[in-house]
């Protein structure tokens, strides 16, 4: 569904994106993961046709993001990190002008459909500024669902949540896998990511240093991860290939360990020697 080939992205002198290529097939949810600034939304501002790219290309559909722009638009829909709501008017006011605008057909039938699969049929009158942070998401990702995407890209879908509120995007976001559809997320949550994603491609520094499911990925470096803080304060931890070996790095510790399961974190900290923050 997704192609990019080589894809580059400079500011000045600045590498925003640095020859990247992967792929993500119909249907797959794939995540974007690393840190701010890691090249991440610069990527889906190529793919969504809100920048160009210094090189390199990509293809949604079979459709070319410089020579079929038109037809790409016609395939995708975003979730911006910035809300763009119209904070005076109501929800349905909201996805009524977006939906006349896109010249939605059967409008009427597809917000209620919208609505209340993010739960806010019940809240389709009120304004806007009346909404919780999260609400206002939940109504973002039902804006986005209007057109029917074949492709839904979400950037950074859960940024600024508490984690209640965090868990119930991710609900949402799994309901619109329906009909074939893919997804794309970016985010720098760990848990995002392990939860929601069928594969994930790390990014650091503008270029990808691994693509897999996030349980192959985990599997590079050991299934646990023996935790301690030593005399020094300093933050020791030993890498298990399984429990067993866990279970004995910890019995040899005088410190009080920590024993955990491996997580995506842990990869990017292997792979670049620094943490996702």
């Amino acid at each position: 569904m997704i192609a990019l080939t080589h894809l580059t992205k400079t500011y000045g002198q600045v590498m925003a994106v640095n020859d990247v290529s992967f792929s993500v097939g119909k249907g797959e949810v794939f995540g974007l993961l690393g840190p701010n600034g890691a090249g991440k939304t610069t990527t889906i501002k190529m793919l969504t046709l809100l920048s160009r790219p210094t090189g390199g290309g990509a293809t949604i559909d079979g459709c070319d993001i410089e020579t079929r722009r038109k037809d790409i638009k016609k395939r995708i829909s975003v979730v911006p990190q910035e809300n763009n709501l119209d904070r005076e008017l109501t929800a349905y006011e909201n996805l009524m002008i977006y939906g006349m605008l896109h010249s939605i057909s059967d409008r009427v039938r597809k917000i209620q459909q919208c609505l209340e699969l993010v739960a806010l049929w019940d809240r389709r009158d009120s304004v806007i500024s009346s909404f919780s942070g999260g609400m206002q998401r939940r109504l973002l990702i039902a804006r986005a669902l209007l057109t029917e995407p074949l492709v839904l890209f979400l950037d950074e879908p859960s940024i600024g949540l508490d984690p209640l509120i965090r868990r119930q995007i991710w609900d949402i976001i799994r309901k619109t896998r329906i009909d074939g559809r893919t997804v794309v997320i970016t985010t720098h949550y760990i848990e995002e990511a392990e939860a929601l994603c069928d594969r994930v491609g790390i990014l650091a520094k503008g270029s990808l240093i691994a693509i897999d499911s996030p349980s192959n990925l985990k599997s590079m470096v050991g299934e646990f991860i023996v935790e301690f803080i030593n005399g020094d304060g300093k933050l020791i931890q030993h890498i298990c290939r399984d429990r067993e070996e866990a279970h004995a790095v910890a019995k040899g510790t005088e410190q009080a360990v920590t024993i955990r399961k491996t997580n995506l974190e842990d990869v990017f900290v292997k792979l670049t020697g620094e943490r996702i923050e």
